[in-house]
């Protein structure tokens, strides 16, 4: 099969607009969750992870005015300007173009324009944006992709079934490039949705912590984009080597208590990839903060015989931004190898799961070779990649 290498990278969060402006802002220890106090989105205050609105404005004219686009930014949703901006940014470094044939385009979301369902937009936009087929037609129209996108909705292991579909796609020989994004913004519904499950922490989470009290939601977008052709790097190449999905089949919104399955996609992953478990340097965990998830994924990583590998959530950072988290984590993953950096996971101080887990508690400098990302979601969907240095 052919090899998968990632060429290029961006991530929107609250941390920046860029993959550097978001790893400086880890490095340096800084955290985007804040109170917000928005009865836009919610009657009493809630943390959240939110993307700055001005410079997003002004990123996105000036994508228009760069592109010479004669659509009004109004013409477009909070959404569809991150996702431009996610993808403008990702492809502006690299020579692969959209109208090629050959071109794979994958679109990452959970809720997609779910916004557009607020009495407040439905004078503004047509109903048929809030579907995600239209969100996905708007996009590749902007950028002219000669392929219909391939839209990936399946709960919070989506950014990571994404590349999944990505990778096998151009193993097959099928395309020779992939453009993948994924993204979601907080909205009334989303944090609605999960206050009724009392699944949100008062307090910036805290990933694998004992005194974690729930996850942080947060906005974000994220791209990558795959080829089969290694490209031009200053730095080593990265690919995509490995990557599975399995299912709980344990209840609708509740993880498997024994960690099996999650474990079960691990192992595969690293099977396809040829990795052994002295073979992983790094895992980059889902790590919602959750009592549930955080549990489940430490038997995970037990099972898999990987306690001793140092491990991070990033959810401290920017929270949980559902369709875009496998992309912007597996970005700020493949950063960690490229620097030969492990970030400190924030929020983490005393360890509160049933396995041992090596949570990374400071920034760290070693050498770095092959990572593991994993995912889980509703419906008891998992999944997992590994990611390597040639």
């Amino acid at each position: 099969m052919k090899s998968v290498y990632i060429l290029s990278d961006n991530i929107i969060t609250s941390l920046g607009f860029t993959t550097a402006e978001n790893t400086a802002a880890i490095e340096n220890g800084v955290v985007g969750i804040r109170e917000v106090d928005d009865p836009a989105l919610y009657p009493s205050a809630v943390q959240l992870s939110l993307v700055n609105s001005l410079l997003l404005e002004e990123k996105f004219a000036a994508v228009l005015a760069t592109l010479h686009k004669k659509n009004p930014a109004s013409s477009f949703t909070r959404l569809e300007k991150m996702f431009i901006l996610s993808i403008h940014e990702a492809l502006n470094t690299r020579q692969v173009s959209p109208g090629d044939p050959r071109t794979l385009f994958i679109i990452s979301t959970t809720k997609g324009n779910v916004n557009l369902l607020e009495n407040q937009y439905r004078a503004t936009f047509s109903h048929k944006r809030v579907y995600l087929w239209e969100l996905g037609r708007t996009i590749q129209q902007f950028f002219g992709f000669a392929n219909k996108p391939l839209i990936v909705s399946n709960a919070c292991i989506s950014g990571v079934m994404a590349l999944m579909t990505a990778a096998r796609f151009l193993h097959s020989g099928a395309y020779d490039h992939a453009v993948v994004t994924g993204g979601d913004i907080a909205s009334e519904f989303v944090i609605s949705g999960f206050q009724s499950f009392q699944a949100l922490s008062p307090a910036p989470c805290k990933p694998f912590d004992l005194n974690r009290t729930g996850l942080s939601l947060g906005e974000g977008c994220g791209t990558m984009i795959l080829s089969v052709v290694p490209g031009n790097s200053d730095g080593p190449s990265i690919r995509v080597t490995g990557a599975a999905t399995t299912n709980d089949a344990n209840h609708i919104s509740g993880p498997s208590r024994t960690g099996q399955e999650l474990a079960t996609a691990m192992k595969l992953a690293m099977n396809q990839a040829g990795l052994g478990t002295g073979d992983i340097d790094y895992i980059c965990a889902h790590g919602t903060a959750t009592s549930f998830n955080d549990e489940m994924e430490s038997k995970s990583i037990d099972l898999c015989g990987l306690t001793q590998v140092p491990v991070n959530s990033f959810k401290g950072y920017w929270g949980h931004t559902l369709g875009a988290a496998g992309i912007i984590e597996s970005v700020a993953a493949v950063s960690s190898l490229r620097k030969n950096m492990l970030y400190r996971s924030a929020g983490f101080e005393t360890l509160g799961v049933p396995s041992p887990l090596n949570v990374i508690g400071t920034n760290l400098s070693t050498p770095l070779q092959a990572c593991i990302k994993t995912a889980s979601g509703f419906g008891g969907c998992n999944a997992a990649i590994t990611i390597q240095k040639k």
